[in-house]
C-alpha cells in the first residue's frame, strides 16, 4: 500500500550508510579547527625559554597581557618589545601553561600559524628549498640510512628547523636523498650540502679522536647490555631528567692518544668523573659535551662508556629527549663527517605565496569543473536528483582522500593535489557510466544494469592501479604524491562512493 511504499522510499541502503560513516570518520581525521594564536615550531635548546619548560607544539595565546590572534599579531607585539637592547621580561601564556622569560634579544623560539586542520602540506606550499642529492658511490640501503642521520645532525648544528630528509630511489635502483628545508634558499642549501663536514672529539684544545672508521671501530646501538636509559628522576625544579649510556670502541691508536691526554687530568668533586669533559664538534661547532669516567684516566682502553642525559617537563618527555640525544650521539660518533661526497641532481624552490595561490586556483578550477559537469548531467538526463547525487559523490571522494591523507600523516604537495583532481575526473567518468547503464533499455532490471556498470568500473580500476604503482618510484619519488592521492581516491571511489552513487541512481530510476 501507499504507507509501505513511503517507508521503503525513505530507507537508506547499507552502501549509502557506509559512505556516511566513512565521511564522518574522514572529517574527524581532518579535525577542522578555528583556534587562534600561534604554535611553537621549535625552541633553542638550553635557552631561557627552553629552561622555563616551553616546548614545540604549544599554542601561544597571550604575550605580556596582549592577546595573540595570529602570526601577524605575534610579530607586531615582539617588535614592540625589542625596540632596544635592554633585558626584557616576557610573560607568555599558552593553551596549557604560563612562562616568564628574561632575554635581551628576540625570543629563542620559532612560531607559525595554528593549523586549521590536521592536514599537512609539503614544501611547495610552505616555501623553502628542496634538493635531490646523490652520493658519489653506490651504497646500500643501510649506508643511505646512516648518511641521512649524519646529514640531519649536520643541518641541526646550523640551527635550521623544519627539515625533512628522506630516502628515495628510481626505477633502475639508484638511491638518492631528498632534502627539504622550509624557509631556506637554494643557495643556502647548496652551500650546506657542498660541505662534507668534520667530526672531532676534544679534551681542551686537543683532538682525541675523529668520527668514522679511522678512530672509532664500532658504537653500541641495539644491544641493551651496552646501550640504554639508566634512570629517570625529578630534578627538584618541577622537571625530569633521564640519563643514558652506551659504549664506543676506539681503534688502538685512538686508545693510546686518549690515555696520554687523560693521565694528568684531575678528578672532579664527585669523585666519579674527570674535571675535563669530552667535547664533540661538527664542522667546528660544539654539539655536545660528555663526562669522562675516572676509571679511564690514563688507561689505554679501546672501550669507553659514554654518558649523557635528556630533560623534559615530565618523565615521558625526558625519556624521549634522552633517547633522541643518545641516537644523535651514536650516529655522529659512528659516521662522523659525511662519508661520501654529494652531487646535487636537482635544486629548486617555490614561493609559499605562489604555492598557496596556485593551490587555491586549481581547487577552484576543480570545484568549477564539478559544478559544470553536474549542470551538463542535468541538461542531458533532465533529473536534478542525479545531478545532486553526482555533486555529493564527488565532494565525498575529496573529503575521503583528505581524511586518509590526514590519518597517515601524508604531506600534501602540488603533485598530491593534481592526483586529487585526477581522481575527481575519473570519478565523474565512472558516475556517467553508471547513469548510462541505469537508463538503458528495459531488457534487464535496474539492479542488473548497475551491476554491469560496477563491473566495468572495477576493471578500469584494476588497470589504473597497475599503472600507478610504478609511478610511486618514478622520478626518484618526486611523483609519489600524485600516485598516493590518486590510489587513495580511486580505491575509495570503487569500494565506497561509487557503489553508494549506484544505490542512489537505482532508487532514482525505480521511482
Amino acid at each position: 500500500d501507499g504507507s509501505f511504499y513511503e517507508r521503503n522510499k525513505m530507507k537508506l541502503g547499507w552502501r549509502i550508510w557506509f559512505l556516511i560513516i566513512v565521511l564522518i570518520l574522514s572529517l574527524l581525521a581532518i579535525r577542522p579547527s578555528f583556534e587562534s594564536g600561534v604554535i611553537v615550531k621549535s625552541v633553542i635548546k638550553n635557552s631561557s625559554a627552553f629552561n622555563e619548560g616551553l616546548r614545540s607544539g604549544e599554542i601561544i595565546k597571550n604575550v605580556n597581557g596582549k592577546t595573540i590572534e595570529n602570526k601577524n599579531d605575534y610579530a607586531k607585539i615582539i617588535d614592540e618589545i625589542f625596540i632596544d637592547n635592554q633585558t626584557k621580561r616576557i610573560d607568555i601564556s599558552t593553551k596549557k601553561n604560563s612562562y616568564t622569560i628574561y632575554t635581551e634579544s628576540n625570543l629563542p623560539i620559532a612560531v607559525d600559524s595554528v593549523p586549521q586542520t590536521k592536514l599537512k602540506t609539503g614544501l611547495d606550499l610552505r616555501g623553502g628549498a628542496r634538493a635531490l642529492v646523490q652520493p658519489d658511490a653506490k651504497i646500500s640501503s643501510s649506508q643511505l640510512d646512516d648518511l641521512i642521520e649524519t646529514s640531519r645532525n649536520r643541518f641541526n648544528v646550523y640551527g635550521l628547523s623544519d627539515i625533512k630528509i628522506s630516502a628515495v630511489s628510481d626505477l633502475v635502483g639508484d638511491k638518492f636523498m631528498l632534502i627539504e628545508v622550509a624557509g631556506a634558499t637554494p643557495n643556502d642549501l647548496e652551500e650546506l650540502i657542498g660541505q662534507q663536514g668534520k667530526f672531532e672529539a676534544k679534551i681542551g684544545n686537543k683532538t682525541v679522536f675523529e668520527g668514522g672508521k679511522k678512530d672509532i671501530s664500532d658504537v653500541c646501538r641495539n644491544d641493551a647490555s651496552c646501550a640504554g636509559i639508566s634512570q629517570c628522576s625529578p630534578d627538584g625544579a618541577g622537571s625530569y631528567f633521564c640519563n643514558f649510556r652506551f659504549t664506543i670502541y676506539l681503534s688502538e691508536e685512538s686508545a693510546k692518544r686518549h690515555a696520554s691526554m687523560t693521565k694528568n687530568i684531575t678528578i672532579d668533586s664527585t669523585g666519579r668523573y674527570l674535571s675535563e669533559k669530552l667535547y664533540l664538534f661538527v664542522d667546528e661547532q660544539e654539539v655536545d659535551s660528555l663526562l669522562i669516567s675516572v676509571d679511564l684516566r690514563g688507561q689505554e682502553t679501546t672501550q669507553i662508556s659514554i654518558q649523557g642525559s635528556g630533560n623534559g617537563k615530565n618523565q615521558e618527555e625526558a625519556l624521549k629527549d634522552a633517547r633522541g640525544n643518545m641516537k644523535k650521539l651514536q650516529t655522529i660518533l659512528l659516521t662522523g663527517s659525511l662519508p661520501y661526497k654529494l652531487k646535487i641532481v636537482k635544486l629548486d624552490t617555490i614561493s609559499p605565496t605562489l604555492g598557496k595561490e596556485f593551490t587555491k586556483s586549481i581547487l577552484l578550477a576543480g570545484l568549477g569543473s564539478i559544478i559544470v559537469v553536474s549542470i551538463i548531467i542535468f541538461i542531458r538526463y533532465r533529473k536534478i536528483k542525479a545531478s545532486l547525487a553526482l555533486l555529493l559523490t564527488s565532494f565525498s571522494e575529496l573529503v575521503i582522500i583528505l581524511g586518509v591523507a590526514s590519518f597517515i600523516n601524508w604531506n600534501l604537495d602540488l603533485p598530491s593535489i593534481a592526483g586529487i583532481l585526477a581522481t575527481i575526473g575519473t570519478g565523474v567518468d565512472s558516475q556517467i557510466v553508471i547513469l548510462d547503464e541505469a537508463r538503458k533499455g528495459k531488457t534487464s532490471s535496474v539492479r542488473e544494469r548497475i551491476k554491469r556498470a560496477l563491473f566495468i568500473i572495477m576493471s578500469s580500476y584494476a588497470t589504473a592501479l597497475a599503472s600507478l604503482i610504478p609511478l610511486y618510484w618514478a622520478g626518484a619519488g618526486l611523483f609519489k604524491g600524485f600516485a598516493i592521492t590518486t590510489m587513495i581516491g580511486i580505491t575509495a571511489g570503487v569500494f565506497i562512493s561509487r557503489p553508494a552513487f549506484a544505490e542512489m541512481i537505482k532508487r532514482i530510476e525505480e521511482q
